[in-house]
């Protein structure tokens, strides 16, 4: 199975976009970031892509912005995330990726772009022992986990809250917790809090 490769350029797209980002941006990390977390999690969340003033600049999913603030305060508030004496936050049997490493432009990643991170995504999902949850933040999302199975899409819709069971796992839906969901309201604080909670106990608890 392929590994991470944080100088990655299979993406014509991405790759000059990075370059670009590099001079407008040169503190920010403007490279493919990295999966963060256990290494063999029970709960692995995969997000859509890193976001420009968020994990683009950090190098690190779902920091620095406001996903990554509703989604790390949503996962210390049901026990997956601890905080550390230094300020960083320890995940708890739990990881987070992304279905796209690399940032791209308004936030819309191509199909050929998901295509080519999946065989990432399936090595991380291979490595998952029987019984974990995959939380998919989004339907892009969601369709990288359907697709690095190899199972039909249209054999498993999305749906917020939906479970789907492949392989020995369990994948289950959410809205994406962005900043655009957050205040049209498709996606509530209470809504997200739900998702956690059902993640935990198909989870066998936290």
């Amino acid at each position: 199975m392929p590994e991470f490769d944080a100088n990655c350029r299979r993406c014509p797209r991405l790759a000059a976009y990075l370059d670009d980002l590099r001079h407008r941006y040169p503190h920010y990390h403007c490279a493919p970031v990295a999966a963060m977390g256990a290494g063999a999690p029970r709960l692995l969340i995969v997000g859509l892509a890193p976001g420009l003033h968020g994990a683009n600049a950090s190098g690190k999913p779902f920091t620095g912005d406001s996903s990554g603030a509703m989604l790390f305060g949503a996962l210390h508030a049901h026990g997956w995330v601890t905080a550390g004496g230094d300020g960083a936050v320890h995940l708890q049997d739990c990881r987070v990726t992304n279905a796209v490493k690399c940032v791209p432009p308004a936030n819309r990643p191509s199909g050929g772009e998901v295509r080519a991170c999946n065989s990432l995504l399936a090595s991380e999902l291979s490595r998952l022992s029987a019984g974990a949850v995959v939380l998919a933040l989004g339907r892009i999302a969601h369709r990288a986990v359907i697709m690095a199975f190899g199972r039909r899409q249209a054999a498993h819709p999305f749906a917020h809250a939906r479970v789907h069971q492949l392989e020995g796992i369990k994948l289950l839906d959410s809205y994406h917790c962005s900043r655009y969901n957050v205040h049209t309201g498709r996606l509530t604080a209470a809504m997200f809090a739900r998702v956690l909670r059902l993640a935990g106990t198909l989870a066998g608890g936290v």
